[in-house]
């Protein structure tokens, strides 16, 4: 499985931008999927999970104003951001937790998508 993460961009604080990541290959396997984030300088952190089976969780930082949703017939992940603040600003990762026919479990991660929040 690979994915591609896309959609990241440039807005003020107070816009909108919706992230995208597609996934390929054998999409079968894959369970939980999320976006993690990485401001420059820090440690790359978690923003949402959904779980295969539709839960989500969200980091405090981001609740309320992000929404992360899948199309797992389709192989995608979506994060909605609503309400963007300068702290956003970051390289905004997706990821894929696998869990193949023989019993296997593996994590991949897409290439990242640049957000910038300007205040």
């Amino acid at each position: 499985v690979q994915l591609q993460a896309y959609g990241g961009g440039s807005v003020q604080a107070g816009g909108s931008l919706r992230l995208s990541c597609l996934a390929s290959g054998d999409i079968s396997d894959i369970e939980h999927m999320g976006w993690y984030r990485q401001p420059p300088g820090k440690d790359r952190a978690l923003v949402a999970l959904i779980y295969n089976y539709g839960v989500t969780h969200y980091a405090d930082s981001v609740k309320g104003r992000f929404a992360v949703s899948r199309d797992n017939g389709k192989g995608r992940l979506y994060l909605q951001m609503n309400s963007l603040k300068p702290e956003d600003t970051a390289v905004y990762y997706c990821n894929a937790d696998l869990f193949g026919g023989d019993g296997s479990v593996s994590t991949v991660w897409g290439q990242g998508t640049q957000v910038t929040v300007s205040s």
